[in-house]
């Protein structure tokens, strides 16, 4: 952006603009209220980014409405999203990266949700080892969190790293932007909750998440080890009376900062494994934590035995997940694409949950690869008129189970033995 300087009333340069504009760039989105998609932006940044800069510096900035968007869950219930205009999320994104550089530094190593240098697969790994050693979890979960953070407290935290003007207002700014409904109609967001799908958003539940357990755990719980990852929650104890004691202070801490415990959801968990005496009266002896199935199972030591542990593999909702997507792209319809280009389109799709569900007990994943294989039977029938003519998937079958012994590299999956 070759924009000329002025003396603006806030330390916002028109680098940080240019810098946020390329994150939000490479995480890609839909357009908000506005219609405005990212390439339009990149397209003409002087018109779209330039009024930013601007506002931004001189205090002037105020959000558009924020665009809700339904999600569908597993459970039948929805997640309301709200998608902020691509310009809001780039200046959202200017003042997100002053403020993490403000208080990541000071954020607990138990933490793992939207920070630099941080992952899910660390948070498991650890959840995974403490699971060993403590043979009882609590499973929280915060009810509605991101819908009903209290404005006055978040800001009151927010407080507490930084005393910066513009980062206050702003961040006061963001929670009260308004919310276009579906059907057109826009509310005002008033005293409580911050959009799902906010760039500042994830950072904000963190500083709020911060100050109302991270550090209350660990000054009146130091013996208790836990993972966070946003709102997703994994406590270990010794014993079932101290799970349960730190349950009700839990619950008596979050009302205390006007949030609730989801009463089926948070459970007691026992881990059960070799060395562990069973325990007939323990209802739960699995729990899920970011898209983990943690339970019981057969595991390999390193000197190679088979002994009875406690791990996680892909969960059921990660499986049905993959099998919805496979679904839903309806590959095996396209029948304009010969193999190798068919490969080509499903790559990074399947890397990407290769990387992520096979860290752990890979071949867990048999089921969700299964569906995808027979999809590309049906596509094969589809494809070639010598296995149409067969009423039979077993010529198709034996086909592809040919193609993967030749070129088991073709499909990302074929190389890790999740073959036709």
């Amino acid at each position: 952006m070759n924009l000329e300087e002025k003396q603006k009333s806030f330390p916002i340069t028109k680098e940080q603009v240019w810098e946020s504009f390329k994150l939000v760039n490479a995480k890609g989105g839909a357009a908000g209220v506005d219609g405005i998609t990212i390439e339009e932006v990149a397209a003409n940044p002087r018109k779209h980014l330039y009024p930013v800069w601007n506002r931004l510096s001189s205090g002037s900035y105020f959000p558009p409405a924020v665009r809700r968007v339904e999600i569908p869950k597993s459970d039948g219930g929805v997640r309301l999203l709200g998608i902020p205009t691509v310009t809001d999320r780039v200046a959202q994104m200017v003042i997100a990266k002053e403020l993490e550089e403000i208080v990541d530094k000071n954020f607990s190593p138990n933490s793992f949700g939207y920070r630099p240098n941080k992952s899910a697969h660390e948070a498991i790994e650890q959840a995974r080892e403490y699971c060993w050693r403590y043979p009882w979890v609590i499973d929280v979960d915060i009810k509605g969190f991101f819908d009903n953070i209290d404005h006055r407290l978040l800001i009151r935290a927010v407080r507490k790293f930084t005393d910066k003007k513009h980062i206050i207002m702003y961040v006061k700014r963001w929670l009260k932007a308004p919310i276009k409904l579906k059907d057109g109609t826009q509310i005002q967001n008033l005293e409580k909750g911050t959009p799902q799908g906010g760039v500042i958003s994830p950072l904000l539940a963190n500083i709020f998440l911060h100050f109302v357990f991270d550090k209350w755990m660990e000054d009146k719980f130091p013996n208790n080890p836990f993972e966070r990852y946003a709102d997703d929650i994994i406590i270990h104890s010794k014993n079932e009376p101290e799970a349960r004691h730190l349950l009700k202070k839990l619950k008596e801490r979050f009302e205390k900062c006007k949030l609730e415990l989801h009463p089926a959801k948070t459970k007691l968990v026992y881990c059960n494994r070799k060395g562990r005496r069973k325990r007939k009266e323990a209802k739960e002896r699995q729990f899920d934590f970011l898209g983990f199935t943690f339970r019981s199972r057969s595991v390999k030591t390193k000197d190679g035995r088979l002994i009875f542990g406690f791990s996680p593999s892909i969960s059921r909702k990660s499986t049905k997940r993959i099998v919805e997507e496979g679904r839903r792209l309806r590959f095996h319809r396209w029948t304009h694409l010969d193999l190798n280009s068919l490969s080509e389109m499903l790559r990074s799709k399947i890397l990407g949950w290769l990387n992520y569900y096979g860290k752990f007990h890979k071949s867990a994943m048999k089921v969700a690869f299964s569906n995808l294989n027979r999809r590309l039977v049906k596509w094969a029938t589809n494809k070639y008129k010598r296995f149409k003519r067969v009423k039979a998937l077993r010529p198709a079958r034996l086909w592809l189970r040919q193609i993967a012994k030749d070129y088991p590299y073709l499909f990302p999956m074929w190389q890790h033995g999740f073959t036709p």
